[in-house]
């Protein structure tokens, strides 16, 4: 018996044949919930670029420089929470993204990075812009494709391509993250969209993904099943523990409710969502963690780490310490991520943080607390931190009231205190991020706080803070050293017709300001020092940003940036705040002060309060 064959039709020229392709992929990245494409202009990705275009359902953004578009792609996943694609031509300008790829990676941001490329014919024989782009970004990919030049005969495989890579990039085993499609393109390169092979009823996406801890393809987490709130549980409850949360920690009322019943602090990294005013956070645990008297009274029996560890070397060494007393450690993560540098975790708990905390609270049967610790004599366990948070706050703040000129811990504070509320503040790694973990208020009404901690690079900051500009974020602020603010000053380069709003302030301490807590800085002469590390740059910060015509003001007082912060929050455009601050050496001797003053507060009130 004969099967009845499907209609022949007659195949379109090539060229229409790459134009469509590129179109279906793209109709069925907007079926999945792709929020946004990048692209950077170039010859040989025309078809795609076509088709993004002409599309017209996703915000498409043309960047200049693919190095500083590949953060601006992660700066917009980052804040948005869904994939965006990220389109270059071929040769060096797809090598350009590696860094923002390797971030992705690390920071599980879902991108879906389209690199075109010259066909098989033009490999290896020569032809301009043309490398090697198989497997280009090695290791730091969730799944990466190369489907050859379009064939009209493997049509009907485009959705299914499109979809799987979605879902690679929203919901891998890994979790999200960056995708590589490689696409080979052969001229000519303009064609016409033909119809697209049909997709699924109702506008859905080819493939419906759901993993095993009920995450959809769109990268939502469900809730987690019953069993989850029990797994790790079990000796928890009546012991003195400590919550440790990070990003990725979960939605902070679940974090609090589970803190509550157990009795626990939570010791709150910036951007966790949980350093919020509230009993029992606790946000100064750096500088609670360099006294002895704290590190004697405040030892946990347990530690339950929830999201990404902090940035402090000194709270992540003492938990690592924790490990030689047997001190259980707990890690919930979804991903099955070993965050633990240090090799002492106990438990790892592959659930979503948030449902785990949700659930963990029901297994406890809450109001019931357990049994609280009796060994620290006159308050209780988690009384106790609270203080010590309390009295350390007093301290920082004293010393920066005592210091109206601008300093590097003074600027992170009163920059988090002085952003709108609803904003976001993206802060620079080295030294901007750890001023504002370790000296930032608590707040009512905290902004929401993003930072490029995947890689811990200061590759693209400027860049990923346009990004979530570009996203959506009503109120953008970023925090960045000079260097960082130099080292991606193409982010400011900007078509025409775009407005970002988005505020940059640059700590100008004429070098890279972290290096002077490095051990070299008493290893090596000054001189050599200085050259090797401190880099100190020709370029002014100022002349540098007014050269790619953006407003900027100089200050050198808190009280000028506080005024100059408030007026940038009028104006719906990018502007540059350069904050000039003490030298290095200098700014080194104002944290071991400030330290110092913190370590000694809170000495007093631990051992007054052990002492009854």
């Amino acid at each position: 018996m004969s099967v009845a064959s499907r209609a022949l039709l007659p195949e379109p020229p090539p060229k229409d044949v790459q134009a469509t392709f590129c179109a279906t992929l793209v109709d069925e990245w907007v079926r999945g919930g792709a929020c946004a494409a990048v692209l950077c202009p170039g010859s040989r990705s025309t078809p795609m670029a076509m088709a993004l275009a002409k599309d017209g359902r996703i915000p498409l953004h043309i960047r200049l420089d693919e190095r500083s578009a590949g953060f601006v792609a992660l700066g917009m996943a980052l804040s948005a929470g869904a994939p965006v694609v990220l389109c270059t031509t071929s040769g060096t300008a797809a090598a350009e993204l590696h860094p923002a790829v390797v971030e992705a990676h690390l920071a599980r941001v879902p991108l879906l990075v389209c690199t075109a490329d010259r066909p098989p014919e033009l490999q290896r024989v020569g032809a301009p812009q043309t490398i090697d782009q198989t497997n280009l970004y090695g290791t730091a990919t969730r799944w990466h494709a190369d489907p050859g030049v379009p064939q009209w005969s493997t049509r009907e495989v485009w959705r299914s391509l499109a979809a799987r890579a979605l879902a690679e990039a929203s919901c891998g085993p890994l979790g999200p993250g960056p995708v590589h499609l490689n696409l080979p393109m052969r001229e000519p390169l303009v064609g016409e969209i033909g119809p697209l092979p049909p997709g699924r009823a109702g506008g859905k996406s080819w493939h419906q993904v759901t993993d095993t801890k009920g995450q959809s393809a769109s990268g939502a987490i469900l809730p987690a099943g019953d069993a989850a709130g029990a797994a790790g549980l079990g000796g928890l409850p009546g012991r003195r523990g400590i919550v440790v949360a990070g990003a990725g920690a979960g939605d902070p009322e679940e974090v609090f409710a589970l803190a509550d019943a157990l009795g626990w602090p939570v010791l709150a990294d910036l951007r966790s969502g949980c350093r919020v005013t509230r009993d029992g956070v606790v946000v100064a645990a750096d500088g609670i963690l360099r006294c002895e008297a704290a590190i004697e009274h405040l030892r946990p029996e347990v530690v339950l780490r929830l999201g990404s560890p902090w940035a402090s070397k000194v709270l992540n060494s003492w938990i690592d310490s924790l490990a030689v007393d047997g001190v259980r450690q707990v890690q919930i993560d979804p991903w099955w991520r070993w965050a633990d540098p240090g090799h002492t975790l106990t438990d790892l708990v592959v659930a979503d943080p948030g449902a785990w905390c949700r659930q963990a609270v029901q297994a406890l049967g809450v109001p019931a607390l357990g049994t609280q610790s009796t060994q620290v004599v006159g308050e209780d366990w988690r009384n106790l931190w609270a203080t010590a948070d309390q009295v350390a706050q007093e301290a920082i703040e004293a010393w920066c009231v005592s210091h109206p000129e601008a300093t590097e811990p003074g600027v992170a504070r009163a920059v988090l205190r002085s952003v709108v509320p609803g904003s976001t503040l993206v802060v620079s790694s080295s030294m901007p991020v750890r001023d504002a973990e370790w000296f930032g208020p608590v707040l009512s009404c905290p902004p929401r706080v993003l930072a490029n901690r995947g890689a811990n690079g200061i590759d693209g900051v400027v860049s990923t803070a346009m990004g979530a500009a570009l996203a959506g974020d009503r109120r953008v602020v970023a925090l960045v050293g000079d260097l960082a603010f130099l080292h991606d000053l193409t982010a400011l380069v900007l078509p025409v017709d775009v407005q970002v709003s988005c505020t940059i302030v640059v700590v100008d301490n004429a070098g890279g300001g972290i290096v002077s807590f490095l051990p070299q800085v008493g290893d090596l002469e000054p001189f050599e020092f200085e050259s090797l590390f401190g880099t100190p740059q020709r370029v002014d910060v100022e002349s540098a940003a007014r050269g790619l015509g953006v407003d900027v003001v100089s200050v050198d007082r808190i009280d000028a940036l506080v005024e100059a912060l408030s007026a940038a929050s009028e104006h719906s455009s990018i502007s540059v705040i350069r904050v000039r601050v003490p030298d290095r050496a200098t700014n080194a001797l104002l944290h071991d002060e400030l330290n110092s003053l913190v370590s000694k507060a809170v000495g007093s009130v631990v051992r007054r309060a052990v002492a009854g």
